[in-house]
């Protein structure tokens, strides 16, 4: 039976290597392509490959965010690919998880084949999710939060503790900061200012709201299910369904 690829990895000639790679060996068929984390987490869960070649660095969802999301008992073999992070190389040797460090030559490719045969028998008694799992643990635990932001508003610079942010909120290709009486505007996402913030501190309750913790004043039940999110400053904002059980899960 062969073993079936997905790939993925946002740069177009990263994934025709792996996929000239692969050609050679006729025990590996390629199922399917991605270029982006949230398209790579929909082919695993509907095309259940054996083996995925997972980009460490890419836009919207990194490799590890991709591994979270679709949850480690549920993940298929990995082979990571890198072009920097040394820090989660050394990760994954502790834990005996293989990577391509780019670029790679043929001879390392070969090399990573052979590892995830031996890999994919580990994985029936449960040893590679172990693994797995200690490896995204210790790779969270290193990650380092912003404690402040440098934000540039009609000529001046502004020095804002992370700490006295009291909302964020969607601005188109902006997000506006919410620091006492004071909004700020900086160029980012909401995804992408979530991943910069400690989830200690900060959760998002909307897909176009983060809320500091330590400014809910008092939640209540609001209309289909969502809730109302009344701050200490009596601002109102709404959480949705769809983030209701991180909270609650928070708690």
């Amino acid at each position: 039976m062969k073993i079936r690829v997905l790939i993925v990895d946002d740069e177009p000639l990263a994934r025709q290597r792996i996929r000239d790679l692969l050609k050679k060996d006729s025990s590996f068929e390629i199922v399917g392509e991605s270029g982006n984390g949230i398209d790579a987490i929909s082919q695993i869960q509907e095309r259940t490959p054996d083996l995925v070649f997972l980009d460490i660095q890419m836009p919207e969802l990194n490799g590890f965010e991709v591994l979270e999301t679709v949850g480690v008992e549920n993940i298929p073999q990995v082979i990571f690919v890198t072009a920097y992070d040394q820090y989660a190389l050394r990760a994954f040797e502790v834990h005996a998880l293989d990577y391509l460090l780019k670029p790679f030559d043929r001879n390392r490719f070969e090399e990573a084949l052979d590892r995830a045969r031996d890999h994919l028998e580990m994985r029936k008694n449960g040893e590679f999710s172990t693994r797995l799992r200690e490896m995204l643990h210790e790779v969270k635990a290193e990650t380092k939060y912003l404690d402040r932001l440098i934000v540039k508003t009609e000529g001046r610079i502004f020095f804002i503790k992370t700490d006295e942010i009291t909302w964020i909120g969607a601005a188109g290709n902006y997000v506006s900061l919410h620091v006492s009486k004071d909004e700020h505007l900086v160029r980012d996402t909401m995804h992408g200012m979530e991943n910069k913030l400690d989830p200690n501190k900060f959760i998002r309750i909307h897909r176009s709201t983060i809320v500091n913790l330590e400014r809910i004043k008092e939640i209540q039940p609001w209309f289909n299910g969502e809730y109302l999110v009344i701050l200490n400053d009596d601002t109102r904002l709404t959480m949705s369904r769809k983030y209701r059980e991180r909270f609650k899960d928070y708690f």
